[in-house]
């Protein structure tokens, strides 16, 4: 986990709604926040595979963060319990 994956986790957390890729980027950059698109494009697809974050539409690839996501940004689940799954 890096702290891109902890400010992308967030981010779907606190919008509340699922979120495509360039949404994410747009929202990073208002908030001042250095996170590329090739970054997001990156740890998407290895937040979804550990089951932190679910694509909820192929077409346009929005996310939005699970229950298993918001356990871990609460503290009831440790990063290194992700690894062993």
């Amino acid at each position: 986990m890096t702290g891109s994956d902890d400010r992308i986790l967030e981010l779907l957390a606190e919008s509340g709604v699922a979120l495509n890729k360039k949404a994410l980027e747009v929202n990073f950059e208002l908030e001042g926040e250095d996170i590329s698109y090739s970054t997001i494009k990156r740890r998407l697809p290895m937040l979804e595979e550990i089951g932190l974050v679910e694509q909820v539409r192929q077409k346009g690839s929005y996310y939005r963060i699970t229950e298993k996501g918001r356990a871990y940004l609460t503290g009831e689940l440790d990063a290194s319990d992700l690894e062993d799954e």
